[in-house]
């Protein structure tokens, strides 16, 4: 009787290595400057993804009539690692683009600004972690605070009554955060892992 080898299990391990290493090397070559422009056309990409899901309802992705603030999520994944003033840039513009997608009154920009600035302020070495956790957590809160100052927006502009105001956005801002910091991991884990590859590429 013949037992069965082991030795498959074995060989299987390298060629993973190899993969990754066949996957790393042709970007490493590439002249610098085409490194940079791929760099630019994943962060756009992302970026045009997110404002086509905006108003996307898939099963799962809906509470109380209220989906996930992608755009929201963009900011944090791109603030966690990035200067004050490269937050709040991202977050403006960003904004921006959802004003032209919906109505420039109230602004995201001045919600999504706030989110950079203060996600790009948190001392990230001291409490932060790298895992679902902490980025969940920082998204959960950014969307009550977005959401909150949003209603604040409306309360100021005085079209609406601000107990109706109040009243429906306590629900929106519950559910945009619960949502928001569920499906977090989903922006932030691709993201996060290009732009840390695009980042040793240029130290290197």
């Amino acid at each position: 009787m013949k037992m069965p080898s082991f030795g498959g299990s074995r060989s299987k391990k390298p060629k993973s290595s190899e993969r990754k290493s066949k996957i790393q090397k042709p970007l490493a070559r590439w002249h610098p400057g085409m490194r940079q422009l791929l760099d630019w056309a994943v962060t756009v990409g992302s970026v045009l993804l997110c404002l086509m899901m905006l108003p996307t309802r898939f099963p799962g992705m809906e509470l109380l009539g209220i989906g996930p603030n992608w755009l929201l999520i963009w900011v944090v994944a791109w603030s966690v690692k990035r200067t004050v003033w490269e937050g709040v840039v991202a977050g403006v513009v960003l904004g921006l683009l959802q004003d032209a997608m919906t109505s420039p009154n109230p602004t995201h920009a001045i919600t999504l600004g706030l989110v950079g600035l203060l996600t790009g302020l948190i001392q990230k070495q001291r409490f932060i972690q790298e895992d679902f956790i902490s980025i969940a957590l920082i998204v959960f809160v950014m969307a009550i605070l977005a959401e909150t100052i949003f209603g604040l927006q409306l309360t100021v502009m005085g079209d609406r009554k601000a107990e109706y105001i109040w009243g429906y956005y306590q629900r929106v801002a519950l559910a945009s955060a619960i949502l928001s910091s569920l499906w977090a991991p989903v922006i932030y884990y691709p993201l996060n892992s290009w732009w840390q590859k695009m980042k040793l590429f240029e130290q290197s």
